[in-house]
């Protein structure tokens, strides 16, 4: 029994004393014994048996586990379970073998083709490396960019020639497109900055399909013919939020789970506009739908390249199945490409690429002398022979590029080949284990910045499995 149990069994006893008592007054006093043993009963029962039950209670409470021990145990219980799951996923670690490739193949896997980023006339180099770069750490394969600002590919200045005076800090430098077409003036200052800029966009462009149209016309007839629908990004008020409860009233659907599968159609196009003024009427007018990003503050707008990183996450959530849609054939095509570039940059050897670099380095020189030749602001200055010079060994500098670029290209292809078919097992995660997380800046500015950056885990240098990756590529190579 329990001690509730016990506390009524108590009551009754008193109750059969009083009952007890009251019959023995009436009896005789030869009854006297009864009270007697009464008395006796419940002095027992209140010293001992009571004290026994409450003892034996309580230990069956501390054998039975509470809700907050049950909790915790659960709780216990699914972080095991978290754990062993993310053990199951292949993590990045120093000693990994075909790191590279790996690492290739995770981005490979997450990379989609139902959905394009399209820039209309961005004007500022910053924005135009930064939307490359967002585009390619979110795995969005395809750019295409309308009327791109014309600007040369090395966004360097002219070199000047011996006898000419150099401006002094804030003095402007001509730039010019690939054509020779002269476009804006630059400070040195601002020179810089772009070819830094650019250095990043170049190493997105690597890795991402990259389209220009001369006019909107022209992309928009190209998205259409390759069935996208477009949506432009637009502050109107005619605009459709872009989140769930935005779109689901324009999803198309006769119930309500047939519109929530219709948020995001099968092939999506998104339009960033110029960054003060957005996207033109053209664009608008052919668009499928406006849509926007709720703001909160005071700014009405958000930076070019910002917005779309948030924009296309934002997609993202509102459909997961964007990650990783590609066709197989695609894919393959794109781990042939991607597999050839990095064995070309293992394979190639010390000499080679002083060899190359110099090559460029020349070709770089004739291509500025060129570029004076079409400046209309120097169209009456003769050039001088050995100007000329340059201009003539041109095409033949070209020419030693290419051939060095493809008999290494060739021997890249050779060595991947089988890889393309069977590739390793992708990263799950990759994320670098702080023992060997490194920073992507050039050795100047570390030491510029190295008291700030002491004790930072991404500042520490590692030597990990990734630089035996050459030799890697150099085995499978036939002797």
């Amino acid at each position: 029994i329990f001690p509730h149990q016990a506390s009524a069994y108590l009551l009754r006893e008193d109750a059969n004393w009083k009952n007890t008592m009251s019959r023995a007054n009436s009896s005789s006093t030869a009854a006297w014994w009864i009270p007697f043993l009464s008395g006796a009963i419940t002095t027992l029962t209140t010293c001992y048996i009571l004290p026994k039950l409450l003892s034996n209670h309580q230990n069956e409470n501390n054998n039975t586990p509470s809700s907050s021990s049950t909790t915790t145990t659960t709780t216990s219980r699914s972080l095991t379970t978290t754990s062993k799951k993310k053990n199951d996923i292949l993590m990045d670690s120093p000693t990994l073998d075909q790191r590279i490739l790996r690492k290739a193949e995770s981005a490979l896997q997450n990379r989609t083709s139902r959905l394009i980023i399209v820039v209309e006339r961005c004007t500022n180099d910053h924005n135009y490396s930064a939307i490359l770069r967002t585009a390619e750490a979110l795995g969005v394969q395809h750019v295409y960019i309308i009327a791109p600002q014309a600007m040369q590919k090395t966004l360097k200045g002219e070199t000047l020639e011996k006898g000419e005076e150099e401006g002094e800090g804030g003095e402007s430098k001509t730039l010019h497109r690939s054509t020779g077409q002269p476009v804006k003036k630059a400070t040195d200052a601002e020179i810089k900055d772009r070819a830094q800029h650019h250095l990043f966009a170049q190493r997105a462009l690597e890795w991402l399909s990259v389209k220009e149209f001369d006019t909107t016309k022209e992309c928009i007839d190209v998205l259409r013919s390759e069935g996208y629908q477009i949506w432009s990004t637009d502050l109107s008020q005619e605009a459709i939020c872009l989140t769930r409860d935005g779109l689901l009233p324009h999803s198309h659907g006769n119930d309500s789970e047939k519109k929530e599968e219709n948020l995001i159609p099968e092939k999506l196009a998104i339009v960033f506009g110029t960054e003060a003024v957005g996207c033109t009427t053209e664009i608008l007018t052919a668009s499928d739908k406006r849509v926007y990003l709720p703001l909160y503050g005071f700014a009405d707008s958000l930076n070019l390249s910002v917005a779309t990183a948030l924009c296309v996450h934002q997609l993202f959530i509102l459909d997961p199945t964007l990650i990783g849609a590609m066709t197989n054939e695609e894919r393959v095509s794109l781990r042939r490409k991607w597999y050839t570039k990095l064995a070309s940059q293992r394979l190639v050897t010390k000499k080679q690429k002083s060899e190359r670099s110099h090559l460029v380095r020349q070709i770089r020189v004739c291509e500025e002398v060129q570029h004076r030749q079409v400046d209309p602001t120097k169209k009456d200055i003769p050039l001088k022979p050995e100007q000329l010079a340059k201009l003539e060994k041109l095409p033949l500098l070209r020419k030693q590029l290419e051939e060095m670029d493809a008999t290494l290209e060739q021997k890249s292809a050779k060595v991947i080949e089988e890889l393309v078919h069977n590739p390793p097992q992708p990263l799950g995660d990759m994320r670098r284990a702080d023992e060997h997380r490194t920073s992507y800046v050039g050795k100047k500015t570390k030491k510029k910045h190295g008291e700030v950056w002491n004790d930072m885990p991404a500042t520490a240098y590692y030597k990990t499995q990734e630089e035996s990756s050459a030799a890697f590529f150099r085995n499978r190579l036939d002797p």
